[in-house]
């Protein structure tokens, strides 16, 4: 009996790997079309416009897709599930301002880097700017985001409270509920020139990082492809056209 149960946890899980395996680029060209998910609400890199979807980061994988000769279907969910539903094969790649760190390339592989930013502390209080004023304070972040990470390394936070998406995080701040919010600093200067009642002081970086797509882990067939037309986007100027249109700068890696 035991080895008739070993035989057939061995043959479900056989069958669970083989059911999640990531389509590979032959498949993909094959059936014309990638499909492509990100969160639809971290703006200005991807969110919508009413009903059409639309950023700095949906803006630049559509110029890669259209270099790679096929079409692309959007998915759009929750942060945190980006990367989980890709490791269920529900989509071929993901592109939603990801921090390329180690832990997460244990679990995907990264394309080149789309951007690079990083994290920086947003507050109410121009007294809080850099990572020593946080000491004894409240701080907001997105869950499963690099910053959350990142903040819980800096020493004496009081607490840190997480929230399912950035634009929470923020207003979490604006309520006066936390005394500081840690986000993009991309997203936190459009947020500050948008709401400029709000009385946003943004302070110092608290740390850099790189921005990458990310497909399965392994799938570096379509990790290569995707990097090849990257390249081209970036040599014809349309990504420093794009680049310019949302933060008037070129954003790209150095």
């Amino acid at each position: 009996m035991q080895f008739f149960k070993s035989v057939v946890v061995t043959a479900v899980a056989l069958c669970a790997a083989l059911a999640v395996q990531a389509r590979t680029l032959d498949e993909i060209k094959k059936d014309g079309k990638i499909i492509v998910a990100t969160e639809g609400q971290f703006a200005p890199f991807n969110y919508f416009e009413g009903t059409k979807l639309t950023g700095f980061e949906v803006e630049v994988a559509e110029l890669v897709v259209k270099k790679m000769g096929l079409k692309l279907e959007w998915k759009t969910l929750g942060f945190d599930a980006l990367l989980t539903g890709l490791g269920q094969n529900r989509w071929d790649a993901v592109i939603a301002s990801h921090g390329v760190t180690d832990e997460r390339s244990k679990a995907v592989t990264f394309a080149n880097p789309h951007y690079c930013s990083g994290g920086i502390i947003v507050a109410m209080d121009d007294k809080i700017r850099n990572a020593k004023d946080l000491t004894g304070k409240v701080v907001a972040v997105q869950t499963g985001t690099s910053y959350l990470e990142q903040v819980k390394k800096v020493s004496g936070v009081k607490e840190v409270k997480n929230f399912p998406q950035d634009t929470d995080a923020q207003r979490a701040l604006i309520s006066k509920r936390v005394d500081a919010w840690v986000s993009d600093k991309f997203v936190a200067k459009e947020a500050a020139a948008k709401n400029a009642k709000a009385g946003f002081k943004l302070g110092d970086m608290l740390f850099i990082e790189r921005i990458a797509p990310a497909m399965a882990k392994g799938n570096t067939g379509l990790a290569d492809a995707w990097n090849k037309a990257f390249t081209e986007v970036l040599a014809d100027g349309s990504y420093a056209a794009v680049s310019k249109k949302y933060f008037n700068e070129d954003v790209r890696c150095n």
